[in-house]
């Protein structure tokens, strides 16, 4: 079975995500496949990944509860 067009987008390079780290703290960044975010858990945000590609500006990112 093969992956649609989509998902395969939506699918993030696992390498890429060993050289990601938030740009505000510094520190790596947990990814959330479901919601197609890779999460800062030291600065609260939620980056957002659209068609594939990470979004790393703080002003895109979601804040996430305390």
């Amino acid at each position: 079975m093969t992956d649609s067009p989509a998902a395969e987008a939506a699918r993030i390079d696992p390498k890429l995500l060993e050289l990601l780290v938030c740009p505000l703290t510094k520190e790596r960044l947990d990814y959330d496949a479901a919601r197609q975010e890779l999460i800062s858990r030291s600065a609260k945000l939620a980056y957002p990944i659209r068609d594939g590609i990470p979004i790393m500006l703080p002003e895109e990112a979601r804040q996430l509860a305390d």
